[in-house]
Order: C-alpha cells, then sequence, then structure tokens
C-alpha cells in the first residue's frame, strides 16, 4: 500500500494472519525490503464519493431527473453502471449526495484567514474560465455538464462567506500603519551571496556580521549542509552554537546560532534585532536537492538484463533450442513430484517445458521485431547452425574490438594536467547542485582526461539532466592545459544555445569561445576558420561545418559530440577518424542501437545520468486521435496559467494555414511560426521572441528538436506523431518540462488502422516511459523495434539477428575473455547450462504462496542466476521479507540451487539421487581427485563404485527428502579438493 500524499513517504506492507494484522512496515519500492516497523496507520478515503450500490443507485437516478438526454449513449453513466470509474467524474459530484457541503461547512468558529495579495483577481479568472468552457461543452448530448454554480462557489459567494471570520490581507507594498493597518518591522536582508572568484569570497556576509548589532541565526537544509556551513563560516572565525528550533534560538543568549530548516530566504527583524539567514542566498542560486535518490546498486550491464522481463507471447531463446515463443509457467507431476516448468513454443507448435531450476538457460529475444522472430524447429540442425555461424562471427568481431583495444592502449593518449583550484571555482560557478549520478559521470571524465589513455567515453541522460555541464568541465579541463575544443552538434539551434552557454560560462576566464554555423556569415566563418588555424581559439562550437577538410585546428585536445544520432554516416565515419587522435565525449538522451551495442560490449565507457534534477517533474504523455476540442483545452490550460506551448506542424507548405486554423481556434493566442527554410537572421529573431515570451504559441518543424531552452513552454502538441522515430519524439517531449511545473505532452495520430506496426509500437514505448530518465530505456526498446546494429561494420547484424542480442553479448564476452588470456575461442563449448540435479523432491514456489506469475517467474530467474552462495542467502531473506516464510517447496528450490553451484565448482554434470541411493556423473574437465573416488570406494566398497569412466555410484537409503539432500551435500564436501 502506498500513500504518495507526502514528498519522500514510503510504501506499507501489511502481514495478515488469517484476517488479523501481524505487523505494518514501511519498504523501499526499488529493492522491495523492509525498513522500519510502524505502529499505525492513517488512511483517507481514495475518493471524494463512494462508489458503494446505494450511492451509485443514488447518482443513475439523479443523473436521469437532471439531464434530458438518452442516457445509453452517455460514457460516463454507462461507465458507473457497470463498475468503472470514468475519468472526470469529480464533476458530477452533486449527484452523489442529497446536498454537497464547501470548505467553510468545516471551518472551526475561532480560524483565522489569512489573504494574499492578487486572490480576488485570480478568483475572477478561473470563474470567468470556467463559465466559458461550460458554455462550449454544454451542448453535447452524450457528456452533459452541471452549471458550474451547483459545482464550485461564485465569487461574490465565497468571499461574503469569508466574512464570517477575522480576516488579515496581506500587502506586499509599504503601507502606512493606521486603524487595522500594521506595519511589520521586517525587511530583506543585503547582498550576502559567496563570491567564489573574488579575492574575498565571504566579503559581504563578513561586512554584515560586523555591520549589523543584534543576533543571527543561520538555517541549513540537512545536518550533512549544516556541517558543510559549519565549515565555511569557520573561516571568519565564527563558530555558531548549534540549537533545535527558532522558539530555542530566541530563548538563548548566543550571538550567531545554527540550526536545520528547509528554508529558501532569509529576513531581517528591527525590534528585537534578530536576522534569519538561510543557506541558499549564501550559496548564490544553488538549488538544494530536498530528497536525495538513493543510488541504485546495479550495474549499466544489469540495467540492461532487468529492462526485458519475459511476458506471455513473447520471443525468448533456449541456449540448447533456439528461439521459441514464452506461453507462461505450468504445475507438472514428475517421479509423483509436483514441479514447475517455463512453457516454450517452437516451429509446428512443439512445446518445450524448461525447469524453472533452468531459468539461467533462458534469456529474452531481441533482434527484430518480436512478429518477425524466428521460431526454430526442435531437434533441426538449424539453430546449432545459427549458433556456430554466430560464434565465428563473434570471434572475429572480438579479434577487432582487441585490435581497437590494444591500439588505444599502445597509443600514448595526451594525460590532461589537473587544474586543482581553478577546476574548483570553475566548479562553484554551477547554479545548481550536483545530482548523484551527475557528480559520478563528471568525476568519471576528469579521471580519464586526466589519464593518459585516451578517452572515448557515452554520456546518455535525459534532455535537462545536466549533460551539458558535464561537457563544460571536461572542456575547462582540456583548455587549462592549452588545448583546443571542439563541440559538433547537429542543428544550428542547438549550436546557438551552446555558444551562449558556454560564453556565459566562460565569462570570467581567459578563453575565447567562437561558433560556426549559418546563423554566422561566410566572413565571419573564415575569421575563425583563421583563428583555429592560428590556436587563438580555445573552445569552437559547430555543426558539421567543422568536419570539412578546409577546417584545421591547431592544437585538438577533446572533441564533444552531442546527439551523435542525427549526424549522417559519412560524418560519423570522420568522427570514428578523429578517435585515433583526440578524446571523444559524446552526450546523447536516447543512444542510437550501435551506440548503445557499443557501450554495452565495452568498446566505448558509459556512464548514465538517471537521476533528476531537484524539483523537476515527469512530462505527462498522452497518446490520441487528433481532435479540436482537445487541442484546444490543451493550448488554453497552459496559456491561463501564463506558459508557452510548442506546437509542431512538420510540413512546410501548410505551416502558414495551421497556424490561421489555431488562431481561430484560440484567439486568445499569440502565434509565431519557426521552420528549417527561413532565413537565418529571421529564425534567430523568431527564437528570440519566443524565448523572451513575444508570443506564447510556437508553430515549428522539427528544427525546435534541439533548440533553446525556455523554462516557461511546459506544452507540447505534435502532429502526426506516427511519422517520428522513438529518439526524436523523446527528444521533441524534452523540449517541455525543464522546470518545476508540470509539462504536458500530445501526442496526435490519426485513426489507427492508418498507422504500421512500428509506429504503434513506438507510441506505446513513448507513453509507457514517461518517468524522468527514460532515455536510457527508450533505447533498449529501440534496439527490439529496429534490431541491433553492427558493432563494427555499416549493416544490420544478421547474427545478432539470429540468436538475439543477449545470447550474442555472452559469445562476445566470452570470445574476448579467451583472447585476451591468448587462448583460441573455443566454438563448440557449451554456453553455462550448469549441472543437472533432480533428488526427486518437490521444488518451486508454490501458487498459494505467491500469486503473481510475473513476479514468481522474475524470482525464479534471480534463483537460477545466483551466482553464489551469499547471494542466494540475499535472495531468502527478500522473499521472507516480501512474502512471509518460505514453504517447503521454496526452500527444496534453494537449496537445489545451492547444490548446483557446489557442483559446478567440482565439475559434476549431473546429480541423481532417490530413495535408495544415486549417481554423480562427472565432466571431462572435473577437479576432483581421482584418488578421493578411489578412498571411497575402497573404505566402503558396498555403499560407493564407478560405473563407466564418468559416473560414480553411491547406495545409500534416503527416503526423506532431507535426507538426501544431507548425503549429497556431505558427498559433494568429502569430494571437493582440500586447500593446502
Amino acid at each position: 500500500m502506498w500513500s504518495r500524499c507526502a514528498p519522500g513517504c514510503r510504501p506499507y506492507r501489511i502481514d495478515l494472519f488469517d484476517d488479523e494484522i501481524e505487523t505494518l512496515r514501511t519498504f523501499d519500492p526499488e529493492t522491495q525490503r523492509s525498513i522500519a516497523k510502524v505502529e499505525s496507520i492513517r488512511l483517507l478515503p481514495a475518493r471524494e464519493f463512494p462508489l458503494t450500490k446505494e450511492a451509485i443507485t443514488g447518482f443513475r437516478a439523479r443523473f436521469r431527473d437532471r439531464f434530458d438526454v438518452d442516457f445509453r449513449r452517455c460514457t460516463i453513466y454507462q461507465d458507473l453502471n457497470s463498475g468503472i470509474t470514468p475519468a472526470g467524474i469529480e464533476y458530477y459530484l452533486p449527484l452523489f449526495f442529497e446536498e454537497s457541503a464547501t470548505l467553510f461547512d468545516y471551518l472551526p468558529s475561532d480560524t483565522q484567514v489569512f489573504s494574499l495579495p492578487g486572490v480576488e483577481k485570480a478568483a475572477e479568472q478561473f470563474w470567468t474560465d470556467v463559465r466559458n468552457r461550460y458554455e462550449e461543452r454544454r451542448v453535447d448530448p452524450e457528456r452533459p455538464l452541471l452549471p458550474p454554480a451547483e459545482l464550485f462557489l461564485p465569487v461574490e459567494d465565497c468571499f461574503a462567506r469569508l466574512k464570517q471570520w477575522p480576516r488579515v490581507v496581506v500587502s506586499q507594498q509599504d503601507i502606512d500603519p493606521g486603524v487595522g493597518r500594521h506595519r511589520l518591522p521586517a525587511r530583506a536582508l543585503p547582498e550576502l551571496a559567496i563570491e567564489s572568484k573574488a579575492n574575498q569570497p565571504l566579503g559581504h556576509l563578513e561586512r554584515f556580521l560586523n555591520e549589523f548589532a543584534g543576533r543571527v541565526l543561520f538555517t541549513a537544509e540537512s545536518a550533512g549542509r549544516r556541517e558543510v556551513l559549519l565549515e565555511l563560516l569557520a573561516r571568519l572565525q565564527l563558530r555558531p552554537q548549534a540549537v533545535d528550533s527558532w522558539e530555542d534560538f530566541v530563548t538563548s543568549d548566543a550571538r550567531l546560532a545554527i540550526c536545520i530548516a528547509p528554508l529558501d530566504d532569509g529576513l531581517l527583524l528591527e525590534q528585537p534585532a534578530l536576522a534569519l539567514i538561510a543557506e541558499s542566498p549564501l550559496f548564490g542560486q544553488r538549488v538544494m536537492q530536498r530528497r536525495r535518490r538513493e543510488k541504485r546498486a546495479d550495474s549499466n550491464d544489469a540495467v540492461i538484463k532487468n529492462l526485458t522481463e519475459l511476458r506471455e507471447g513473447a520471443p525468448v531463446v533456449h541456449i540448447d533450442h533456439g528461439v521459441g515463443r514464452y506461453l507462461g509457467l505450468v504445475t507438472l507431476e514428475i517421479d509423483g513430484q509436483a514441479a514447475e516448468f517455463l512453457t516454450m513454443m517452437y516451429a509446428e507448435e512443439a512445446k518445450l517445458y524448461v525447469p524453472v531450476a533452468s531459468l539461467h538457460l533462458i534469456a529474452r529475444y531481441t533482434g527484430s521485431d518480436d512478429a518477425l522472430a524466428p521460431l526454430h524447429r526442435l531437434g533441426s540442425e538449424i539453430w546449432q547452425k545459427a549458433k556456430r555461424k554466430a560464434a565465428e562471427q563473434v570471434r572475429d568481431v572480438a579479434a577487432e574490438l582487441l585490435d581497437i583495444y590494444a591500439r588505444r592502449a599502445a597509443r600514448e593518449g595526451y594525460a590532461f594536467s589537473d587544474p586543482m583550484a581553478d577546476y574548483a571555482t570553475f566548479s562553484a560557478g554551477f547554479p545548481f547542485e550536483e545530482t548523484p549520478d551527475q557528480q559520478t559521470t563528471i568525476d568519471a571524465v576528469k579521471a580519464d582526461m586526466l589519464s593518459g589513455k585516451p578517452m572515448d567515453r557515452l554520456v546518455c541522460g535525459d534532455v535537462g539532466f545536466g549533460k551539458t555541464e558535464v561537457a563544460m568541465r571536461a572542456a575547462f579541463i582540456a583548455v587549462h592545459s592549452g588545448k583546443q575544443v571542439a563541440i559538433l552538434v547537429p542543428t544550428t539551434l542547438l549550436a546557438q544555445q551552446h555558444y551562449n552557454s558556454f560564453r556565459d560560462r566562460f565569462a570570467d576566464w581567459p578563453v575565447t569561445v567562437e561558433v560556426m554555423s549559418r546563423f554566422k556569415s561566410a566572413k565571419e566563418v573564415n575569421a575563425a576558420v583563421a583563428q583555429l588555424a592560428e590556436g587563438k581559439i580555445d573552445i569552437v562550437i559547430g555543426t558539421h561545418k567543422l568536419l570539412q577538410d578546409d577546417v584545421k585546428i591547431k592544437n585538438l585536445g577533446l572533441v564533444i559530440i552531442d546527439e551523435e544520432h542525427r549526424f549522417g554516416v559519412r560524418q560519423k565515419e570522420q568522427m570514428k577518424a578523429l578517435r585515433s587522435e583526440v578524446d571523444i565525449l559524446t552526450l546523447t538522451a536516447t543512444p542510437i542501437p550501435r551506440t548503445l551495442n557499443m557501450a554495452v560490449s565495452g568498446m566505448r565507457d558509459l556512464s548514465i545520468i538517471a537521476t533528476p534534477p531537484a524539483r523537476r517533474l515527469s512530462v505527462r504523455t498522452f497518446v490520441m486521435e487528433e481532435q479540436k476540442p482537445v487541442i484546444k483545452e490543451a493550448l488554453l490550460r497552459e496559456l491561463l496559467r501564463g506558459g508557452q506551448v510548442y506546437y509542431l506542424h512538420n510540413d512546410v507548405k501548410t505551416i502558414e494555414k495551421c497556424a490561421a486554423d489555431l488562431a481561430e481556434l484560440v484567439p486568445e493566442a499569440r502565434i509565431g511560426i519557426g521552420h528549417g527554410q527561413m532565413g537565418e537572421r529571421d529564425l534567430e529573431q523568431v527564437m528570440s521572441d519566443f524565448y523572451h515570451k513575444r508570443f506564447n504559441v510556437l508553430i515549428a518543424s522539427t528544427i525546435i528538436e534541439t533548440g533553446i531552452d525556455v523554462p516557461s513552454a511546459n506544452t507540447i502538441i505534435i502532429e502526426r506523431a506516427d511519422k517520428f522515430g522513438l529518439a526524436q519524439l523523446h527528444q521533441l517531449r524534452g523540449r517541455v518540462g525543464r522546470s518545476h511545473h508540470q509539462a504536458y505532452a500530445y501526442l496526435l495520430t490519426p485513426p489507427r488502422k492508418q498507422m504500421t506496426p512500428d509506429a504503434e509500437k513506438r507510441l506505446e514505448a513513448i507513453a509507457n516511459t514517461q518517468d524522468l530518465g527514460a532515455g536510457f530505456l527508450l533505447a533498449t526498446n529501440d534496439l527490439e523495434i529496429r534490431g541491433a546494429g553492427e558493432l563494427l561494420g555499416d549493416g544490420q547484424s544478421g547474427q545478432i539477428q539470429a540468436v538475439g542480442l543477449t545470447l550474442y553479448m555472452e559469445m562476445l564476452e566470452r570470445a574476448v575473455k579467451s583472447i585476451r588470456k591468448g587462448e583460441q575461442p573455443n566454438l563448440d563449448q557449451p554456453l553455462g547450462g550448469g549441472p543437472e540435479i533432480n533428488l526427486r523432491v518437490p521444488a518451486l514456489i508454490p501458487d498459494a504462496y505467491l500469486p503473481d506469475v510475473h513476479t514468481r517467474l522474475i524470482l525464479y530467474k534471480r534463483i537460477a542466476s545466483a551466482a553464489d552462495e551469499d547471494g542466494l542467502k540475499e535472495l531468502q531473506v527478500e522473499m521472507i521479507d516480501r512474502f512471509g516464510l518460505l514453504p517447503e517447496p521454496a526452500k527444496n528450490l534453494v537449496r537445489l540451487t545451492l547444490l548446483k553451484l557446489q557442483a559446478e565448482k567440482l565439475g559434476i554434470k549431473k546429480i541423481d539421487a532417490g530413495p535408495q541411493g544415486g549417481r554423480l556423473e562427472f565432466s571431462q574437465d572435473t577437479c576432483v581427485e581421482p584418488l578421493t573416488l578411489i578412498k571411497l570406494i575402497q573404505g566402503q566398497p558396498n555403499r560407493y563404485k564407478f560405473e563407466g569412466a564418468t559416473q560414480f555410484k553411491f547406495q545409500i537409503p534416503m527416503e526423506r527428502p532431507e535426507e538426501r539432500f544431507n548425503v549429497v551435500e556431505a558427498l559433494l564436501e568429502r569430494l571437493a579438493p582440500q586447500s593446502t
């Protein structure tokens, strides 16, 4: 159970014993592990209206009395009748009750009302909007509406009712004291911000404290921030006394004190003379993270594997039998014992049942469209041939991969010098607090640049997650070492945005920043080319113009590539040539499949920035057929809250008509037009006007995809969204939601029949991944929809298509390890099927213990893939914590898996045991000493004997399952080589 009413709140886990609650605990939704016990939970109703049978009967009767319409055509009536809660039902609230109350009916008699500035104007505007919408939509017979006065209090009634209580009217303007008018003796603090580049960074604060005769209370956001603030104040020889609250400070006699409080600003009181100084004004505009996300322990590799869990009908790969379709879990009885199996269907409707203990042999097929996945015939040679062919290609790719590694390792890269104090000063100029992922990425890039090895790092992070700051820090390190930096961007607008950002950030440093784009005249571009060749420009930002042969950079040290997927094949080949010369940093929100592949395979270093900035909200995304009322509603909602709207119409020929239609639909809108066929200066002017709010709706082509950052634009409407790629849709959606306001993206489509299956999949993927930091997940979806690009070649890889990405990457990893050791990769070696163990005991997670099939399947996979005994124990603890004490069959499953791990270490292929005894089968490379086996046979010849060259038989009565486990565990312990 999860109440999301408060930021940072945890979900609750309720453990029941029959119909009694045993325990209440909070738990971490990411790890699913319990955190702490609680004594009680206070629950509020989920809705403002009841959905009991009586309430719905009353609603239906009042609906029919109230509206003269055919209620059989009213979806809201029919949905509620069917037990579905329809969207917008809250606007029919009075129909659930005989009479409805207002807030004023609940206020106690001693209520004190505070009225803030502008409240009357805001109320009038709201009432006007509500009435206008009612007039526009009241004529719809399928959705009749209640008049506004039945749903809301009219403005005059509201303020009349407020007169029942004493009211304080707050004014921001200075007033003269009089009867009922009081001027509070408080004022704002002077400028106290720390200036990191000044000779005395704390000069403002020091002067204020010397001149102010009263007492001062400092506040910090957290205990950690308090320590930072104390260290800072220690530079001025100040040691404030720690207090718990404002009351403690007022009653104490300390001149300086400090406490923890989440305040954004301070104030100055005159009587008594007290100053309240929050940490935010001291650190300038630095935004504090109120709620730090705990860092995920998953590695990048694990992230990718966890993204693609099985669902029914999805293609899956069995290492030994090839590609089939997953049909779900089924319980079968084998040797009188119940066991659960994963069912796979192959060609000609042949079925394969895979024991849950062998789920590590199963991988999700990722390589092309699910519908086009090749289904193999069971028992045919086709799969073995495909696997062998892929293995041969893997050997070549691994060799080429290691050749690239070797060349990079052999070539002595440039080790940039550590800027140290200057770097710290430059970093302090960043006006926000770094997110954990961002800081990790910055540190990784810095380490790459300071080492002697050439850098080739891919930074994957959503739009607005701070990739540009990573680039700026890298550029600073390069320029500080006397090297030049080239920043490649796909569009003119993005070049201009980066130019403005870099100039602003490097304004206080002796660094020359220049841009080469079509916004510059030919004369200006030629002058920049000449200065680059002479080494007079430190940082150059440009589009593909930078890759032209006539552009020579005298002392290039770092190339930063933004949104690599937007460049063409020829430009990418030129970039590839650069890799052998200089450090490369690639920034992207949604890496293309080949880029992602290269990062996953280890050819390029990968950093993921998945933590959103403080107070950022995810963009709510709606995929729907184009309808004028929806467009009007979306535009008005944004404009009425003072925001701006992007309207994407990607056809230059009809963009003027689109603007005229929108102006007719929403006369209040001030509309501008921008597209790539406009003149450079005109386009620059349009974007500048939109940024400065001279108009509030920008109708544009895809030129806005990597456009300027407009924090007040928080709605985007995309026509014909089915025509765009996944990365493009994600980039376009990223144009909004750049501030702490809720942002909306409307993806308008034609009727479903007119869309291709791939387009439907893309739209489904973008709608399902609305969370912040979803770009990496979308890239993985793209990998599935489009197919994985060949790692080193130009074409799509047929071998990845044949065996699936997961298996291909496993084969590649094994081949790379072999070649690194100087060995020839063994193409015939099985890919980790592991020992086969049958003790004739029930080993499964019972349906009664865990009814959810999907969760059960994930746990089976995790148990089968456990790497060691510690991992299994940790998993066991988690299962008990989440679902209760393990039943006997689940304990058996965990114990069998532990036996499998022990058998694998000893090189045992098979263990088969029953009530009368059993046998072990050894592999050729077993580490069990033959002498150990001979001693066992000599000591107890009636119990132990050889059967053939590789089998060892034991005859011991083991009627009960517990006895079988004990005997086999003891036997494996005796066979383990003794460490000397």
